[in-house]
């Protein structure tokens, strides 16, 4: 026994047809989504190009004879609230007192 089902044909996508027309889903209003979308993506290319500069601003700098690792270190110090980083220090020094390191 066989059901008669009637057969629409389902459009296939033409390269960015569907990506171009956003449509609300579900409550989802596909235009704002797409908006969204489209910005973080530009900000994470930039985000990306940014951290290339850095890069190359410690290569250079470890090219002149600058500790890396030091100066990454010096600026997440220089991030932090004073009153943070006097008390990451005074722990530090506790630690390192409790385990002979001074």
């Amino acid at each position: 026994m066989s059901e008669n089902v009637a057969s629409f044909p389902i459009p296939e996508p033409q390269g960015d047809e569907y990506e171009s027309q956003p449509k609300d889903v579900g409550g989802v209003a596909g235009a704002r989504l797409k908006s969204f979308i489209e910005r973080i993506e530009r900000l994470e290319e930039e985000k990306a190009a940014l951290a290339e500069d850095i890069k190359e601003v410690y290569a250079e700098a470890k090219g002149t004879g600058f500790d890396t690792k030091t100066m990454r270190k010096l600026i997440r110090l220089r991030k932090m609230d004073g009153d943070k980083r006097r008390e990451e220090d005074e722990l530090l020094e506790l630690y390192k007192s409790a385990v002979g390191l001074v």
